[in-house]
């Protein structure tokens, strides 16, 4: 067993909320190994191609991956799995957050901004100041 993959116990847990393997067309693949896969993939946030061999083809993986997560099993097994842990007593639902931690961004927090201020319909035009009329070419003018 690879470091990071599900124990004897974990497996036997969650193999009982797996919906069941379907009876028709070519016999699957060893669904452990699939979903070592897969619990790899979300662990390391690695490309699906960087799956490593030992747990199959990567096709394999996502596609598993992605029906579960169309037809709604991820979420099902997520809320079983919660339901479970809570009747254990294992799962403590009341959290504090503390906000003083949180620290916004100075633009965020009003801070003050500089130069034009452009409203809504108004066109914003940029002006120069007038260039100091030279002598040659007050000349050239008269």
């Amino acid at each position: 067993m690879a470091r990071g993959n599900l124990t004897d116990e974990q497996w036997g847990r969650l193999e009982l909320l797996l919906p069941p393997i379907p009876k028709m067309g070519r016999r699957p693949r060893d669904r452990r190994q699939v979903f070592d896969g897969i619990w790899w993939r979300a662990r390391t946030g690695s490309p699906w191609r960087d799956v490593p061999e030992r747990y199959g083809p990567w096709e394999t993986a996502y596609s598993v991956f992605r029906r579960w997560q169309i037809d709604g099993t991820w979420a099902s097994v997520l809320k079983r799995l919660q339901v479970k842990a809570d009747s254990d007593g294992i799962i403590e639902w009341e959290v504090s957050v503390d906000s003083t931690v949180c620290r916004a961004h100075q633009h965020a927090a009003g801070a003050k901004k500089r130069g034009l201020t452009i409203r809504a319909g108004q066109m914003r035009t940029a002006w120069r100041a007038s260039r100091m009329t030279t002598p040659w070419v007050a000349r050239g003018a008269a």
